[in-house]
């Protein structure tokens, strides 16, 4: 089985701005310069012949090169319990309309649709259920943003789950359209 999702990597300047900005919160397990992505799709686990279809299918996504930058923090929580920190990407536009893209190839490839809402960010760290105030690193980092970058590919990435967090692996790159 393979566990999959689709991402776009930032360059390596904004993923340094991120790291930066990674302290300051009793019990998160802050993320790596590796785990760094901004999720277009999770997959989850399928078998090889499925990875495969889905490889194809997201072979025929067609996108033109586009420009985002971070911009903001915020969280995920379930039931009043935080579980994830996130920077915010924008503009939403073009990522929502690629994340669709990307959603019509997985449904050709034999994978249900993506039903929750789709909100661009890149994880900054996860949470158990021990975590100490946020107010803090909120309030400081509550203005964040990047320079713009362009999103000229996106990636399958193949996550393997270990004792010391997930390592993600490049299964393809897909690059836009650039005629």
């Amino acid at each position: 089985m393979h566990r999959l999702f689709v991402a776009i990597r930032p360059p390596a300047d904004v993923r340094t701005e991120l790291l930066d900005l990674m302290n300051g919160i009793t019990g998160a397990r802050w993320q790596e310069d590796e785990q760094l992505h901004l999720t277009l799709r999770f997959v989850g686990e399928v078998d090889r012949h499925r990875a495969n279809d889905l490889a194809d299918a997201l072979g025929s996504v067609r996108f033109s090169p586009f420009d985002i930058a971070l911009a903001g923090v915020g969280c995920f929580d379930r039931k009043g319990h935080v579980h994830t920190l996130w920077a915010g990407a924008q503009p939403r536009d073009p990522l929502a309309q690629l994340h669709q893209k990307v959603d019509r190839a997985c449904v050709r490839a034999g994978l249900p649709p993506d039903e929750r809402s789709y909100l661009p960010h890149v994880t900054l760290a996860r949470f158990g259920r021990t975590v100490g105030s946020m107010e803090a690193f909120m309030a400081r980092h509550a203005g964040l943003t990047s320079p713009p970058f362009t999103v000229e590919e996106f990636t399958l990435f193949e996550s393997q789950l270990g004792p010391a967090g997930s390592t993600y692996h490049m299964v393809e790159r897909y690059r836009a359209d650039t005629a």
